[in-house]
């Protein structure tokens, strides 16, 4: 018998200046599939967040949402060792002595509009996804993690297909995708 993926797929809530996340939106949306784990979290440098979702859902594979404002979606390649708290402060490092940037390590293959990038940017996406990459380097955990930007101003429904893809891949397939909250379709 073949054993169900774990499979961890998170977003955003709001945050400054926007009243409204497309990913949490994107996260609440799919429908209950076995192996499938979403998660909201809050916009927040909070090391413990992240680590405590790995060690609770013990995933296989982790798939991070983030908000940008960028005019295409963008599956991350990789994440930097820094953050920023605001804009023009100076950038710090998330670990210190821990490796400057950290591959991801999902191979996803979404689509010619697609864009692939090598800056997940210094604030909170990037932050958690590198440090995801690094507890399950340190761990020496077989767990994939892969990240995608959606500019804020794609509707849910075209980025819900764009997820739902990446979840297919991951042998995920969500029934009933909702938009409870959201009222869109």
């Amino acid at each position: 018998m073949k054993k169900t993926r774990r499979i961890l797929v998170y977003g955003f809530g709001p945050y400054r200046p926007f009243r409204e996340n497309i990913t949490a939106k994107i996260v609440e949306s799919l429908g209950p599939a076995a192996g499938l784990k979403r998660v909201v979290f809050r916009v927040r440098f909070h090391r413990g967040q992240f680590v405590e979702a790995l060690r609770r859902y013990k995933p296989d594979a982790v798939l991070g949402l983030g908000q940008s404002t960028r005019q295409s979606i963008e599956i991350e390649t990789r994440a930097a060792n820094r953050r920023r708290i605001r804009r023009g402060a100076r950038t710090r490092a998330i670990r210190k002595r821990g490796p400057g940037w950290l591959p991801t390590t999902l191979d996803l293959k979404l689509g010619r509009s697609v864009k692939r990038s090598t800056n997940a940017g210094d604030y909170v996406c990037n932050f958690s996804i590198y440090l995801m990459l690094d507890q399950i380097k340190r761990t020496e955990a077989k767990t994939q993690a892969g990240f995608i930007h959606i500019p804020h101003h794609f509707t849910v429904h075209e980025a819900r297909q764009i997820v739902a893809g990446a979840l297919r891949q991951l042998g995920v397939r969500p029934r009933g995708l909702s938009m409870r909250k959201s009222g869109q379709v």
